[in-house]
């Protein structure tokens, strides 16, 4: 497909006109196409920019939407919207994935390199309307193809246990999780793994699980129990009771359901 038909189709995807052509074909660029070129030749730059005014754009619009919800809730619809899953099948549906510049090293990949490119080049498009247009076009792009899909719903959906613990002890720590390997039993075939989360610097949560993965969620939930954030189960991992103890009267009586 020529260049100037290229920068028609995103114009119509985009409902903008650019002044700016260059803009809409380094958005479109994979790196693998533009190597040996400036760094402004491929989306890379632009993503980068996009990533973070697509944040904000989402952040204001779900704030002013959604006045009941708390922090965790806002957090969790902000989180959905602008997740990889969410962009690329918002790139698909808006038919990008066939004006993407590939090179010959991507051309191969599939579905999945196609998704990420989707992503990317979401994001790089949302700059370039920006860096074009102004705030407002970027914002209305995003509105149109983002933020159509936000529901109170989205703030319900469970996070894992891992993720869940990182959200809370940011919030209430100021300081993420660490995860720590500290036993491997069994034959090969069929491990059992042991993981203490740690916050800061005091275990607060032991699990046991068949992978690595596995037994670091089940001390994630351990911690979360400890910490006072979900109601804590019989079974599941070894808790790190006194620790969890400890880090619970630190943070104060406060619970998150």
């Amino acid at each position: 497909m020529r260049q100037h038909k290229r920068v028609r189709e995103i114009e119509r995807i985009c409902d903008h006109h650019f002044e700016r052509e260059d803009l809409v074909i380094a958005a479109l660029t994979h790196p693998s196409a533009a190597e040996g070129k400036p760094v402004s030749a491929s989306y890379e730059r632009l993503e980068f920019l996009g990533d973070s005014l697509l944040g904000s754009i989402v952040a204001l619009a779900i704030f002013r939407r959604f006045p009941s919800m708390d922090e965790g809730e806002l957090s969790m619809i902000k989180t959905t919207l602008v997740s990889g899953k969410m962009l690329s099948k918002v790139g698909g549906e808006l038919g990008i994935g066939p004006l993407i510049l590939l090179g010959t090293s991507e051309r191969g990949t599939g579905a999945r390199g196609m998704k990420k490119a989707l992503e990317d080049v979401y994001e790089a498009l949302v700059a370039a309307l920006y860096l074009d247009g102004g705030f407002e076009v970027a914002c209305r792009f995003v509105e149109r193809t983002v933020l159509c899909h936000a529901s109170p719903t989205m703030a319900e959906r469970p996070l894992s246990p891992k993720s869940r613990l990182q959200e809370v002890t940011q919030r209430d720590f100021k300081c993420g999780p660490e995860y720590k390997l500290v036993g491997e039993e069994g034959p090969a075939h069929t491990p059992t793994f042991t993981s203490v989360a740690i916050v800061e610097g005091r275990r607060v949560g032991r699990g046991k699980g068949p992978s690595k993965k596995e037994s670091e969620a089940a001390a994630a939930f351990d911690a979360l129990a400890n910490l006072g954030y979900v109601p804590s189960r019989a079974s599941g991992g070894e808790s790190g009771t006194d620790d969890g103890r400890d880090a619970q009267s630190a943070r104060g009586d406060e619970h998150v359901s």
